[in-house]
């Protein structure tokens, strides 16, 4: 049995904080910290240096989004039949190149939408989506606290990266610190290798729970994913919309860049807390009213910078926002094994971040769309995008009841089980 051979969950010796520790490493310096929380950053360096309208150096990040949105169940599909390791290594590698080659930009955009392409293609990759996958193998009745401090991995590079690449801009200019974004991307490699695996197979097979779920086709079927897609899509679409222009928004109202990269760096504390709290709430609470509960407190902080001229307004915006969006990433995970099992998890938390990378890529291109006709960013574009959060929100309310660990999603029985294989460590 599993409790011969490892400590209890409980116990700070079992294997499975260390698979977190390398997991909360690698998710703070991948694609979900370093790309949204610093692309706002260079929107004026770029379009001085080229020219380049908003709208255009915002359809970057659409690409990117759309490239997620299109890649990522594949990649799930992928950790959920092959060791972690050998998915995240290489796309960790290619994601680093690609930050790299920004330092190489020319005038020809195309060049840049292409890397934006390729950064999408690995990003996820590198991200949760990776981790929890392995992660979640190796916990039951810690589950909620285990995705929480992984998932504070991005909340902390959220923290430092804003702050450390728009240093590099001041001091060295924004070539390099797309180069320094580059190495910092590296940063997760050592204990990725070293760390991260899944429960081993004898284990797996001692717990049913891990290697039984629906199928992805059953999944789809039911109202309950297309209801969690939509919650995630509005969010995404509110959140990216108004992060991926944060930092010139602020700037253009007065406030310096160095208040705006602070803003930035605040948001991704904030996160931290809410992730850690979202964490502990979930283990206790029903995931669908903590949802509810802190997707409201980040729609009230995108409320607040609808008019933010000062420093001051900016942080109380971004620390409500970053608190109350720090619970995205940790329901999602949690919802989706307890609605549809585990045995293809990472399948079809993929595909959710397809629903997240829709509205993501939408977002910023609209508000991009209406800086370019207005001059500038309207308080009325800012409340629509606090309004689809709340709307969001409310969407929690129609979630159900988690079906038994022993059954299927919606109360049905276990539409599929693993009869031959195990985990793969």
């Amino acid at each position: 049995m599993e409790s011969e051979q490892h400590p209890a969950e409980s116990s700070i010796r079992y294997p499975g904080w260390g698979v977190c520790l390398a997991a909360f490493v690698g998710v703070m310096v991948s694609f979900a910290a370093i790309m949204p929380y610093t692309f706002s950053l260079f929107l004026e360096p770029l379009s001085k240096a080229f020219g380049w309208h908003r709208e255009a150096i915002s359809n970057a990040f659409g690409i990117a989004a759309i490239t997620v949105a299109v890649f990522s169940p594949g990649i799930g599909t992928l950790l959920d039949r092959f060791p972690p390791r050998r998915i995240i290594l290489p796309c960790v590698v290619v994601f680093s190149l690609a930050y790299l080659s920004l330092s190489l930009l020319t005038p020809n955009i195309a060049q840049f939408y292409f890397t934006y392409f390729v950064l999408g293609v690995v990003g996820n990759g590198t991200t949760q989506l990776a981790y929890t996958r392995a992660v979640l193998t190796w916990f039951q009745q810690r589950r909620g606290l285990a995705l929480a401090l992984v998932l504070t991995g991005s909340g902390t590079g959220a923290i430092v990266v804003p702050l450390v690449a728009q240093a590099v801009i001041h001091h060295y200019g924004w070539r390099s610190a797309y180069f320094t974004l580059g190495c910092v991307a590296l940063l997760g490699i050592p204990l990725t290798a070293l760390l991260v695996r899944n429960r081993p197979a004898h284990a797996a097979r001692a717990d049913q729970s891990f290697s039984t779920g629906v199928s992805v086709g059953a999944a789809l079927r039911g109202i309950v994913f297309w209801i969690l897609a939509l919650i995630i899509m509005l969010e995404a679409f509110g959140s990216n919309g108004l992060l991926s222009h944060l930092a010139a928004l602020l700037t253009g109202r007065g406030v310096s860049g160095q208040s705006a990269a602070l803003a930035l760096s605040v948001m991704g504390a904030a996160s931290i807390l809410g992730r850690l709290t979202t964490g502990l709430l979930l283990d206790r609470y029903f995931a669908p009213y903590v949802s509810m509960l802190m997707m409201a407190l980040a729609a009230v902080g995108i409320f607040t910078l609808t008019t933010a001229a000062t420093a001051t307004t900016a942080l109380v915006g971004t620390t409500l926002m970053g608190y109350g969006l720090g619970s995205e990433a940790d329901v999602v995970p949690y919802l989706i094994a307890r609605y549809f099992g585990r045995k293809h998890f990472a399948a079809l938390y993929g595909l959710t971040w397809t629903a997240y990378a829709v509205g993501g890529a939408a977002g910023p291109v609209v508000v991009g769309r209406f800086y370019d006709r207005y001059g500038t960013y309207q308080p009325r574009v800012i409340f629509g995008l606090a309004l689809t959060c709340a709307v969001g929100a409310a969407l929690s309310l129609l979630l159900p009841r988690y079906p038994a660990e022993s059954v299927g999603a919606l109360g049905s029985p276990i539409l599929e089980a693993s009869h031959d294989t195990a985990l793969r460590s």
